[in-house]
């Protein structure tokens, strides 16, 4: 099948979803469709629109189809000593391009290299009229004023179709180390805070509920010289690996659980919120995952004090967001209105009945 050929598919598609008044539930690799609230609707598969576009690894960028397997994009990636730096969970070996896009979640080293909309230089989309447009370009000096294109990024799908999509990649570290620290929850918060306003070549930190981790990437005269000044213990290449990897996509012993998951963003010096459960920090402090039988107006309610967010992450109940002020709902609600007239696109997917 030609390039074009699945998008006018698609079009044709969503052109019919707006005539016929129904709508749609856009299904990449299906491998986060634990996150967000659940809907039902008419499936529109875009897994088959598929494959890199364009790749030039001394211009850092990379531009591939929505349904682009993502391990296809990491491979690539990695046969060129290069890398996606905001670490994506894939939580599947299905997991696409586009559902890494509009899911927007971003791994360990998302404070210390970006986050997914950091990356995103421009995107191809189908929108609620059944227009392709296009918004920002390939390189970085391209995208200027409101970027249009990031506004995909964790919109889950609501504002249309991703069909393609460019990204800012960068070089893998020369070498990576961990260094293991025996430490309670309180030393560890601490010691994030410290570390994070020394000039230490940091990629990720996270206290495990048992040991606070930091992991130093870089040249390896900085790694042994920061290496000489932290102290702790050094795991084993293959150990790391498997830990930064078992963090990544929730393999870790903390995730297996059926007590409720809830993920909390505040500011990394905040003090742990007076919640009941377990608790696992990531991001240096402004990612907590919280395992706990609260209930959402609590959790909610706490978030609001500290000016942070929350959204349960895994539950039997379900996946919910922090409930929007009263101006940021209709400011959402404008753009999911500019972008998606007839309500189409994963109506209910962030919040009830939009």
């Amino acid at each position: 099948m030609r390039e074009s050929d699945n998008s006018l598919i698609l079009r044709e598609r969503v052109l019919a979803a707006i005539a016929d008044k129904k709508s749609l539930q856009i299904i990449g690799g299906n491998s986060k469709a634990f996150y967000g609230r659940s809907i039902t609707a008419e499936p529109l598969h875009i897994a088959e629109h598929s494959g890199i576009l364009h790749y030039e690894p001394s211009e850092l960028v990379i531009t591939a189809r929505a349904g682009t397997p993502l391990a296809e994009i990491e491979t690539t990636l990695a046969a060129q000593g290069q890398m996606l730096a905001f670490e994506p969970p894939h939580f599947g070996t299905t997991a696409t391009l586009g559902g890494t896009v509009a899911a927007g979640l971003s791994g360990s080293r998302r404070p210390y290299a970006g986050a997914v909309r950091d990356v995103v230089l421009g995107v191809r989309l189908l929108n609620g009229h059944g227009d392709m447009v296009k918004f920002g370009g390939e390189v970085m000096k391209n995208v200027a004023g409101f970027d249009v294109s990031r506004l995909q990024v964790g919109a889950l799908g609501t504002l249309g179709v991703l069909l393609d999509i460019s990204l800012k990649v960068l070089p893998r570290p020369e070498t990576e180390t961990t260094l293991a620290f025996s430490m309670t929850e309180a030393q560890a918060l601490t010691a994030m805070i410290e570390y994070g306003k020394k000039n230490l070549p940091i990629s990720a930190m996270c206290f495990d509920g048992e040991a606070f981790n930091i992991r130093l990437s870089g040249a390896e005269a900085a790694i042994a010289k920061s290496r000489q000044h932290l102290g702790g213990e050094v795991l084993s290449p293959i150990n790391a690996e498997t830990f930064w990897l078992s963090v990544r996509e929730q393999q870790h012993a903390f995730f297996q659980s059926e007590t409720p998951l809830w993920r909390l963003s505040m500011a990394p010096a905040t003090a742990q919120p007076k919640l009941s459960g377990t608790w696992f920090i990531d991001w240096g402090g402004a990612l907590r995952w919280l395992k706990t039988e609260e209930n959402s107006e609590t959790i909610f309610a706490a978030m609001t004090v500290v000016s942070g967010s929350a959204c349960r992450f895994r539950s039997s109940l379900g996946c919910e967001f922090q409930p929007l002020t009263p101006e940021l709902e209709k400011l959402h609600r404008n753009i999911k209105r500019a972008f998606d007239p007839h309500g189409i696109f994963n109506i209910g997917r962030l919040y009830p009945s939009w």
